[in-house]
């Protein structure tokens, strides 16, 4: 499946805005430029997910998915890379869009960025006041980067 989504920066309040969130974990198998196997623990469920390169611009590129139980994901983040992502994913409804806003802990206190996915990569949408600095495209704001290059590093 092709995943086409834009990625900002966040400022401003977002938290009273958002109808659900959830703790994530997650590492990765292989963070090899333009591939990457990440293996996620959300709440209580476990995830495997494989991307390809992205397109030129940053917006698109291929996802595989697969839910896994918990115990297997457990043990497959044994097998990571070293480092590792905590966050907290909030989702505000705007428009006709979900965003999926990300508030980084750990070695990325600080970052806040949010995500929207489109149907396509000129589809329109509706921006939520707390949309800053656009930076898809920017791969230092690539999970698989971030576990790599922290924020706090730069």
């Amino acid at each position: 499946m092709q995943e086409i989504e834009r990625k900002f920066l966040v400022s401003g309040d977002f938290k009273s805005k958002a109808f659900a969130w959830s703790h994530i974990v997650q590492g990765y198998i292989c963070s090899a430029q333009g591939r990457t196997v990440r293996v996620r623990i959300r709440d209580d469920k476990g995830y495997l997910t494989i991307k390809g390169p992205s397109n030129e611009a940053g917006t698109s590129r291929y996802e595989w998915e697969r839910e896994l139980p918990l115990e297997e994901a457990e043990q497959l983040m044994k097998l990571c890379e070293t480092g590792v992502i905590d966050k907290t994913r909030y989702l505000v409804r705007c428009g006709k869009h979900v965003f999926e806003v990300d508030e980084f802990y750990g070695d990325n206190e600080g970052l806040v960025v949010a995500e929207v996915e489109l149907n396509s990569e000129d589809e329109e949408f509706e921006k939520p006041d707390f949309i800053a600095e656009e930076v898809t495209g920017d791969r230092r704001y690539y999970n698989s980067q971030l576990m790599k290059r922290p924020y706090k590093t730069w």
